[in-house]
């Protein structure tokens, strides 16, 4: 059994959290050098440079890619052989985001009460924790900083099952459309497809860490990711909704076994600013 200290987890949240949000992904740099040459409308392509530059920026002076440093999200593999001492797991994530968004002047964007007083909280907590035991001894942290504008375009769906493949290429290109220029493309699309109402959300966010350009290894998953890659290029969006032919930069789709009457389909989408980073304790 391995010892694992909260506060080494806390230093570890608190300097993804500043990375996350300064340094977009090499993946993500890639496909916009890409888009850039196969962009046929020439405002996408003048946006898609100026979306260029912002990164190269961001990441020279080590500043926020974006205002909205967004909901702070993070995945946990945690290793069963691991035993995490000194604190509680949650409130060291939490304090981890804590010391992040105050030291790298990060905007706060939580509040409270969704509904109600809608208070900041201050310190943008608390985080949004997925957790995971896998085999092993090692903590594996990812940190998403998810925009706002992006996730409002996100939706689920409970399809029936007659409604089949047809139903989820519909649900899905349907709701990159009603999303507009609202998420801010060149987008990311995660989609889930089965399991229950809260895992089919779950697979749609985990599918936006995927890397660029890989494919599901699963013949008819990658094939349903092409499909649908292509239909929403055809949408015309185009980058921040101004026009052209890069609507999105990729499509992931996840599934999971379901219910004999359910088909659960979740679209989670993300804005061309891509930003996650990840650590191995």
């Amino acid at each position: 059994m391995r010892e694992l200290q909260a506060a080494a987890i806390t230093d570890a949240v608190a300097r993804l959290a500043k990375e996350a949000c300064y340094f977009l992904p090499k993946d993500v740099v890639d496909k916009f050098d890409s888009a850039l040459e196969s962009e046929e409308s020439e405002t996408g392509r003048d946006i898609l440079s100026q979306l260029r530059e912002n990164v190269r920026i961001a990441d020279a002076e080590e500043v926020p890619l974006c205002q909205d440093t967004g909901f702070t999200v993070v995945f946990m593999e945690i290793g069963q052989d691991v035993h995490v001492t000194g604190g509680d797991l949650n409130e060291a994530v939490n304090e981890g985001v804590r010391r992040g968004y105050e030291e790298g002047y990060l905007r706060k964007s939580m509040v409270t009460q969704p509904f109600g007083e809608r208070k900041n909280t201050g310190d943008n907590t608390p985080a949004i924790i997925h957790s995971s035991i896998v085999p092993g001894e090692q903590v594996k942290i990812t940190l998403l900083p998810k925009g706002g504008g992006a996730e409002n375009m996100s939706a689920l769906a409970m399809l029936k099952p007659s409604q089949g493949r047809q139903g989820v290429v519909d649900f899905v290109l349907n709701t990159i459309s009603n999303a507009g220029p609202n998420a801010c493309p060149p987008l990311i699309i995660g989609v889930g497809v089965g399991g229950s109402f809260d895992k089919v959300a779950y697979l749609a966010k985990k599918a936006i860490l995927r890397e660029v350009g890989s494919q599901n290894p699963e013949p008819h998953l990658a094939e349903l990711e092409d499909e649908l890659e292509r239909r929403a290029n055809d949408l015309g969006i185009g980058p921040m909704g101004m026009g052209g032919r890069t609507t999105v930069m990729d499509v992931f789709v996840e599934e999971y076994p379901t219910h004999i009457a359910a088909l659960p389909v979740g679209v989670n989408i993300q804005c061309h600013s891509a930003r996650h980073k990840e650590v191995v304790l």
